[in-house]
């Protein structure tokens, strides 16, 4: 019964995979293809851009931890049903609404040397500390990074006030009899009813640093200033499509494509049920 789904599957998805890892290891321009083979791999390899990119990378997945753990003091809250808890539920889902482009806009706007950072850092009299974060190749990453960190605030919050609705009542009322505090009861009793919770959220999020920032970087810094804020997703971009090497660019996706099955498989693998 499952025969037709998984020959659709490999009809839709591996074909074009195995079609991308073929052309990785040939000269193409979109027309016509000619074979070189792994060594395009080796080359690629020993590209310092490619490296800078990975990095690029590598510093962005420092803001998945904090990108999951506000979205978790914020759930917390609002399941205390502090007051105006339903106005700031909307608040914090908000950014789920809206696409990345917008969110890119809004960015832009904020981190630009006449945005609304510097204007609020003139009016509280730190006019002194103004700067261009765009501009800057380690400011610019820091500006797409709190982008992102906050672009995720409503998708994770969420995700842990379900798991918070799904948890025990009384292991907790029984910890307050036994005189434990709210920090004891969320450290010792809610965090590890929500271990799932907080594992799925990490690898959403970790996905969302390497595939899903494409357009957030595409309106906020166009990859710069140089290779500053270029991710792996977007060097796949500026590979094939703004300088036509759409051998290396397929090169580079099937990259992309292994580092995200090591993370699909790691995600199995802490989501597992053990007996």
């Amino acid at each position: 019964m499952a025969a037709p789904a998984v020959i659709l599957v490999m009809l839709v998805l591996g074909i074009p995979i195995w079609q991308a890892l073929y052309y990785s290891m040939t000269d193409w321009n979109g027309i016509t293809a000619h074979w070189i083979g792994p060594s395009t791999y080796i080359h690629e390899f020993q590209n310092p851009i490619f490296w800078r990119v990975l990095l690029n990378n590598a510093l962005l997945l420092l803001a998945v931890p904090v990108a999951v753990m506000i979205p978790m003091g914020i759930a917390y809250l609002l399941n205390e049903r502090v007051p105006g808890w339903q106005i700031f539920r909307s608040i914090y889902f908000l950014p789920t609404a809206i696409s990345w482009v917008v969110i890119g806009m809004v960015a832009l706007r904020f981190f630009a040397a006449d945005g609304v950072l510097n204007h609020l850092l003139s009016s509280c009299g730190l006019g002194f500390i103004q700067t261009d974060m765009l501009s800057d190749e380690h400011q610019a990453l820091l500006a797409v990074a709190l982008t992102f960190i906050w672009s995720m605030v409503g998708t994770n919050t969420i995700i842990f006030l379900t798991g918070m609705a799904t948890l025990d009542p009384s292991l907790s009322e029984a910890a307050r009899v036994d005189g434990a505090g709210a920090w004891k009861i969320l450290w010792h009793i809610s965090l590890p009813q929500l271990k799932r919770f907080i594992q799925f959220a990490t690898v959403l999020t970790l996905i969302s640093a390497f595939t899903a920032l494409f357009s957030l970087i595409f309106v906020m810094t166009g990859g710069g200033p140089g290779y500053g804020t270029t991710t792996l997703e977007f060097f796949v971009y500026q590979t094939a499509f703004a300088r036509g090497l759409f051998g290396t660019g397929a090169m580079l996706g099937i990259i992309l494509f292994v580092i995200m099955a090591v993370v699909g498989l790691a995600q199995l693998r802490l989501l597992r049920t053990e007996d």
